[in-house]
């Protein structure tokens, strides 16, 4: 650090504000300091500021699954936020097994990250007492929780079910299939159904149970479960999936059979990412704040992190929803 402040003309105050703390130096001088570390090819010691400061510069997230692709706008909003403010992020996967959630929690503990982002919201009890004890600002973000560890940031996955499948109902559709992931050790496939089940009781439907079905991630799945409610319940009219890849397979099998969407049966879908607009016909989904939420977590992590915002402190933000309809209802 001090070959740095040399060779940029600073000091070496000056060259730690622009690599820990840019905000405090102007867009100039940071860019000056950064491009002598690059000349010198400068790495700063982020173990040694840890153990000076007590915290590391670096935010921990554990998601069920690296391969969902639905995570990928919330990693890239909390990243570009995360990052200028001289933060790194680093990701792990609980295969949406809390006890392994557990253990990589008490990993990044161990390695004294200064915040922790946890898309799951039911944990053991063992990891929310270690959380507690840490001190660390933590955010939830894949659902909220009627009993959040600390801050939340995110949309309510029972209201956005209720919502779609009030709509499929207010267009005419009487016997409406649902289609999710396994609910074990997924609160958010949970909150889903238990929105569609509320939704039909709105509407004044009887639930059947032989259209409800829990089932893999993938193409595959999708194709399977379309298969299943039109051949086991003929007289169902509508296949709400709550998730992407579900919906895809089921219109690929519609397809496949010849069955047309919507006048075989109307389709519906939970994220609206780009191939649900693509296909023909379109899908109508619900659109979820993914990118809003990773910035919004970054920005109130941040604000307790650096500004010390104890108010902040068991905040709940609801980002909201919205209800695209398109072709396929």
């Amino acid at each position: 650090m001090r070959d740095v402040a040399v060779r940029a003309g600073v000091s070496i105050m000056t060259v730690s504000r622009a690599l820990n703390e840019p905000g405090k130096v102007s867009p100039e001088m940071r860019e000056k300091v950064l491009r002598v570390v690059r000349e010198i090819g400068y790495l700063p010691n982020h173990l040694a500021g840890s153990l000076s400061s007590s915290r590391s510069t670096t935010i921990g997230l554990i998601v069920p699954s690296i391969d969902n692709s639905i995570y990928t706008q919330t990693v890239k909003g909390l990243s570009e936020v995360l990052k200028r403010s001289g933060f790194q992020l680093m990701i792990a996967e609980s295969g949406y097994d809390p006890n392994e959630e557990e253990e990589l929690i008490t990993i990044f503990l161990s390695q004294r990250v200064s915040g922790l982002v946890l898309h799951s919201t039911e944990h053991t009890p063992q990891a929310a007492e270690k959380i507690r004890k840490s001190g660390i600002p933590v955010v939830e973000n894949g659902n909220i929780p009627a009993e959040p560890l600390d801050m939340v940031v995110s949309f309510s996955n029972h209201d956005a079910a209720y919502a779609m499948t009030m709509h499929l109902g207010r267009l005419g559709y009487r016997k409406i299939a649902f289609a999710s992931l396994y609910s074990v050790h997924n609160d958010r496939s949970k909150d889903r159904l238990d929105g569609y089940q509320a939704a039909l009781r709105q509407l004044g439907l009887d639930p059947d149970p032989r259209i409800v079905l829990e089932t893999e991630r993938g193409l595959a799945s999708g194709a399977e479960v379309m298969a299943r409610v039109v051949q086991s319940v003929p007289e169902v009219d509508a296949l709400f999936c709550a998730g992407d890849v579900l919906a895809v397979g089921a219109l690929f099998e519609c397809q496949k059979r010849g069955w047309q969407v919507p006048g075989r049966i109307a389709l519906a879908s939970f994220d609206d990412v780009d191939l649900l607009r693509h296909v023909s016909p379109s899908v109508s989904t619900l659109r979820l704040p993914r990118y809003d939420i990773g910035e919004r977590t970054a920005r109130i992590l941040l604000s307790r992190i650096i500004d010390g915002a104890e108010h902040l402190r068991g905040s709940v933000i609801d980002l909201k929803f919205e209800l695209i309809q398109r072709e396929s209802t």
